[in-house]
C-alpha cells in the first residue's frame, strides 16, 4: 500500500528569490496523526499548500495515496480536506448551504444524512439555518472543518485549527480529531500549541527555514532528546557551586537554595548516585529532591535554536 502522502526532494522558490522549501523528503502513513511544528516562516503552510494543489512546486514530486499531485490532480485532491488558517467563506450563506456546496464542488451527490451527522458531530446542527455572518469565531472554525469534511476525504489537513479559540472549543475539536482518526482518516496538523502535539500526535516533524530538521515518533523523540532534571533543595543556601562538584555541571537556583542537575535519559548511567556521594563529600545537605522531564516544547525550542 502506498503512503498516504509521499514527498520526494520537494523545493519551492518564489519569484522574489525566497526559497521557502529546501529538498523536503517525507512520508506520512495512513491513519496517523502527524504534527508539523516550526516557527513562523518555517515553510509549514507552503508545504501544505503544495500537497493540496494550491501552491506550485519548483521541483520534486508529491503523491497522495499513490496519485501524483500534478499529473493526477483530481484524484489526489479528492482525497484531501483542508482547514486553512484563514476563515474565508461566504458570510451571507447558511451553514447548511455552505457545507452542501463544498460537497458539490468535488462532484459528490447530495447526501443530507451525512451532512446532518457532520453538523451534529461538530455541534453545528442548531445553527444549520443561520447565516455565517452571525456565527461566533469558534463556530466559524467548526464550519471550516465541516466544509473540509463535506466530500468525505481520507486525509485531513488542519493548519493552526485552534488558533484564537477558547479552551473548551479546543478540547471539542481534538475529540473530533480522535473520532476521525478512529474512522481511518489521516490527520496532518500544524499548531503553535505544542502541548497539543504532545498529547495528540503519533509522529512529529520539525521544520525551520524551509528545511525538515527531524521526523520522529513522539515517544521516540522524547526518549532520544528528552532530559530529566534533578532538583535538590539545600538545607543552607550557597553562593557558588563548590569546585569539587564542577564535573556534574550543576546550576544554582532560588538564590542559591537549590541545585539543579540535568541528565540525558538515554545514558546508561544517570550519574545521580555519584552526585549524591560527591554532595556529601562537599559537606552539602538537602532537605528535599524532585525530578522533572523535559517537555516537547523544551525539545522543540532546543532543536530550532541549534539551526539559527
Amino acid at each position: 500500500m502506498p503512503a498516504a502522502i509521499s514527498v520526494s526532494h520537494l523545493d519551492k522558490t518564489y519569484d522574489s528569490g525566497f526559497q521557502a522549501l529546501k529538498d523536503i523528503n517525507l512520508e506520512i502513513r495512513h491513519g496517523e496523526i502527524f504534527a508539523l511544528l516550526g516557527p513562523n516562516g518555517a515553510g509549514k503552510t507552503t508545504l501544505i499548500g503544495i500537497i493540496c494543489g494550491i501552491v506550485k512546486p519548483s521541483g520534486g514530486r508529491v503523491a497522495v495515496d499513490g496519485h501524483d499531485i500534478v499529473s493526477d490532480y483530481r484524484a489526489s485532491r479528492s482525497l484531501i480536506g483542508l482547514v486553512p488558517q484563514e476563515l474565508a467563506t461566504d458570510v451571507f450563506s447558511s451553514v447548511w448551504a455552505a457545507v452542501s456546496f463544498s460537497r458539490g464542488l468535488f462532484g459528490k451527490p447530495a447526501f443530507p444524512a451525512y451532512i446532518q451527522k457532520l453538523l451534529k458531530d461538530l455541534s453545528l446542527w442548531d445553527k444549520k439555518d443561520s447565516k455565517i455572518a452571525t456565527l461566533s469565531g469558534g463556530m466559524k472554525r467548526r464550519l471550516m472543518i465541516a466544509k473540509a469534511l463535506a466530500h468525505e476525504p481520507r486525509i485531513l489537513f488542519l493548519d493552526e485549527p485552534t488558533a484564537g479559540v477558547d479552551v473548551e472549543l479546543r478540547k471539542d475539536m481534538w475529540e473530533m480529531v480522535r473520532m476521525l482518526r478512529a474512522s481511518g482518516v489521516t490527520i496532518i496538523l500544524t499548531t503553535h500549541y505544542i502541548e497539543e502535539a504532545e498529547q495528540m500526535a503519533d509522529r512529529i516533524a520539525v521544520m525551520n527555514k524551509g528545511e525538515l530538521i527531524l521526523v520522529e515518533g513522539k515517544a521516540e523523540l522524547m526518549r532520544k532528546l528528552g532530559q530529566k532534571q534533578l532538583s535538590l533543595e539545600l538545607t543552607q543556601p550557597i553562593e557558588a557551586v563548590p569546585p569539587a562538584l564542577a564535573k556534574h555541571r550543576l546550576s544554582l537556583a532560588d538564590g542559591g537554595g537549590r541545585l539543579v542537575y540535568s541528565y540525558d535519559t538515554e545514558r546508561g548511567q544517570s550519574g545521580v548516585t555519584d552526585l549524591l556521594d560527591d554532595l556529601r563529600g562537599a559537606g552539602l545537605h538537602f532537605r528535599d529532591l524532585a525530578t522533572t522531564e523535559r517537555s516537547l516544547e523544551d525539545i522543540f525550542v532546543d532543536l530550532v535554536s541549534r539551526r539559527q
